[in-house]
C-alpha cells in the first residue's frame, strides 16, 4: 500500500511540475531561438517548420499567426531597455530608427495579445504614418494622456506590448545580422 501510495503521490508531483512549467512557459512568452535586441524580444523561427513546440503552443493558444520567415519578422517589447515593465499609467517614449525592411507596423497590445481600445481608435502606426525628422528617425510617445505628436494611447492599463512587425527585412533571417540591427529605443519617461 505504501508503494502504491508512494507512486500516485511522485506522479502527481511531476504532472504538476510538467503541467506548471508549461503553463509557465505559454503564458510568459519564453520560447527557444530568441533574438533579443535592447528591449525587444524576436522569434525569427516562429513561422517555420523548424519552430519550437513551445512556440507552436503559445500560437495554438493565442491564436495569433506568426510572420512567415519570407515575410520578416515580429518583436515584441514588454520592458523598457532598462527592464522597466511597459506600465500604461507611464510615459514611454520609442525613439530612434528601425532595421531596414520595405514596410513596418509598431502596435500596441494588453498583456493577453488584444488591441488596445480607445477613444482615438489608434492602436499603432505604419512606416508610412509615422511623422519622422529628416534624418529618418522618430519620436512615438505612449501614454495616457493626449500628446503632440506620435501619440499612442495606453487608457492608464496596468501593462501592454509593444509590437514591432518588420516586412520584407533581412533581420531574422541571419541571426547574426539582427543582433547588429539599428532598433528603437524604449525608455519610461514619468510615471506617477
Amino acid at each position: 500500500m505504501r508503494l502504491v501510495l508512494g507512486l500516485l503521490f511522485s506522479l502527481a508531483v511531476a504532472a504538476c511540475v510538467g503541467l506548471g512549467t508549461t503553463w509557465l512557459v505559454l503564458t510568459r512568452g519564453t520560447a527557444f531561438g530568441a533574438i533579443p535586441i535592447g528591449a525587444w524580444v524576436a522569434w525569427p523561427k516562429s513561422g517555420t517548420r523548424d519552430v519550437d513546440p513551445y512556440t507552436r503552443a503559445t500560437f495554438a493558444r493565442t491564436g495569433e499567426l506568426p510572420v512567415g520567415s519570407g515575410d520578416g519578422v515580429a518583436f515584441y517589447a514588454r520592458t523598457d531597455d532598462n527592464g522597466r515593465t511597459l506600465d500604461g499609467r507611464c510615459d514611454v517614449l520609442v525613439s530612434g530608427t528601425t532595421p531596414q525592411a520595405r514596410f513596418w507596423t509598431i502596435t500596441l497590445y494588453d498583456s493577453q495579445g488584444k488591441l488596445i481600445g480607445n477613444s482615438v481608435d489608434r492602436q499603432g502606426f505604419t512606416s508610412q504614418e509615422v511623422v519622422r525628422r529628416s534624418d529618418g528617425s522618430f519620436d512615438v510617445t505612449v501614454a495616457p494622456r493626449i500628446r503632440s505628436g506620435n501619440w499612442l494611447p495606453t487608457n492608464g492599463i496596468d501593462n501592454y506590448v509593444l509590437v514591432l512587425r518588420l516586412y520584407d527585412s533581412p533581420v531574422g533571417v541571419a541571426t547574426r545580422a539582427a543582433r547588429e540591427a539599428p532598433m528603437p529605443s524604449v525608455t519610461v519617461q514619468s510615471c506617477p
